[in-house]
């Protein structure tokens, strides 16, 4: 539990670690205000925003993509001609015009991207809002004709914001993805391989079938087991989605990665309970579960830097598949998931196989020993005295180097 608390150990100060885009495609008061409302806020506990000239990102559909992308978390831009269209609205009363838009994916880490990158956004608009009165309300409270309804309610609300949620996700059970849900899959495979095992043992199949075969039969009852975990898995995350809008092809996709998550951690605690006596297998277990779990609760960038060793580990990369999967492509990540996921399996299959050699060998070999024991506690049992047999004088009759063991006989 230290581990897992050190990755929250003062998060807060690393906001900063989030990346905002910022593109003024106005040039006038109403981009500028952005960019001084950043210097205000301004600070570790707050994302950083990256100005970019707009010739980077010619279209405001540019800038989209960079989030869904996964470069940055989430972006803000001012339109075009957003202060000429103000001006306008408090010279001539038009409707106050939409100047600001901001972009975010709510699928990538929903809680994290609601509480970060959402609501400071929406904190940097806010504050955009002062920095325009406070570096053009004078003017235009002398000028302005508030006569006018439109005019006044320009005044009153003159920056107003466009949101762009690339993947609204807003169902309750959201705060399980990354925690309990990656927990299950590992702690479900672990109870499944001690029943597993306890009933090789009871019929005894690690001694009275080959080793080849055991490894075979443990391999396609693995495959199905984690195949029908997958579906109920997928199933009860579907169940409960309220309104949340995905397609078949996205739980197909679902069922997939879980399924091979599964399997990785099922070869794990098959080769681990090979080797590790049962009593020292909880230790195991929760590290295992705490490592894999500690590596997908939060983005890295809320975590020190020591932590991002958990790219290496199947539950987190599994995360950020499933997140490319229901957010629709965006924050595609396959390049560096499915090569270290595949890793775990191709490196699990051999070495589970190689597990299970050891463990028939180690049954046979126990088998063995304990019929060694039992017969030479039976020979011991047969022959339990030696007698010396003697003439009807009393004096020894035979050779004085040999001594006759016979079994004991009862007379009544």
């Amino acid at each position: 539990m230290c581990y897992l608390h050190a990755t929250q150990f003062r998060s807060l100060t690393r906001s900063h670690n989030f990346k905002v885009l910022y593109v003024d495609y106005d040039g006038g008061v109403i981009g500028k205000s952005v960019s001084d409302a950043y210097q205000d806020l301004r600070g570790d506990s707050f994302p950083t925003l990256h100005e970019v000239a707009p010739r980077e990102y010619p279209q405001p559909s540019d800038i989209r993509d960079a989030v869904c992308r996964g470069k940055y978390w989430g972006a803000i831009y001012a339109k075009s001609d957003g202060s000429v269209n103000l001006t306008s609205a408090l010279g001539s009363g038009a409707s106050t015009p939409t100047s600001l838009a901001y972009v975010w994916n709510g699928a990538r880490y929903p809680v994290f991207s609601q509480s970060v990158v959402y609501s400071n956004l929406l904190k940097l608009i806010q504050t955009t809002r002062s920095t325009y009165y406070d570096n053009n309300g004078s003017s235009v409270a002398t000028t302005a004709n508030f006569s006018i309804p439109a005019t006044l309610k320009a005044f009153v609300d003159p920056i107003q914001a466009e949101q762009i949620n690339i993947k609204e996700t807003e169902e309750g059970t959201r705060v399980f993805y990354n925690t309990i849900s990656m927990a299950m899959p590992i702690v479900q495979q672990f109870f499944y391989m001690l029943a597993l095992n306890g009933i090789g043992s009871v019929f005894d199949a690690f001694t009275q079938l080959l080793w080849k075969t055991n490894a075979l039969l443990r391999l396609t009852v693995s495959l199905l087991y984690t195949f029908v975990g997958a579906l109920c898995m997928t199933g009860y995350i579907w169940a409960y989605r309220e309104t949340w809008h995905q397609t078949g092809s996205h739980f197909a996709l679902t069922w997939m990665i879980l399924w091979l998550l599964m399997h990785i951690n099922i070869l794990f605690f098959d080769i681990i309970t090979a080797f590790v006596e049962i009593q020292w297998m909880p230790y195991i277990v929760l590290t295992w579960v705490i490592l894999n779990v500690a590596s997908t609760i939060t983005p890295f960038e809320m975590s020190p830097a020591f932590f991002r060793w958990g790219y290496a580990l199947p539950s987190h990369e599994a995360y950020q598949v499933l997140m490319q999967i229901w957010s629709g492509g965006c924050n595609n990540r396959l390049y560096q998931a499915v090569p270290i996921m595949f890793s775990w399996w191709t490196i699990g299959v051999p070495t589970s196989v190689f597990a299970m050699y050891y463990r028939c060998r180690k049954a046979v070999a126990g088998v063995e020993l304990s019929d060694r024991e039992i017969q030479e506690k039976n020979v011991a049992t047969e022959y339990q005295t030696v007698t010396e047999i003697h003439d009807s004088d009393g004096e020894w009759r035979g050779n004085d180097d040999e001594v006759q063991a016979l079994p004991v006989q009862r007379f009544d």
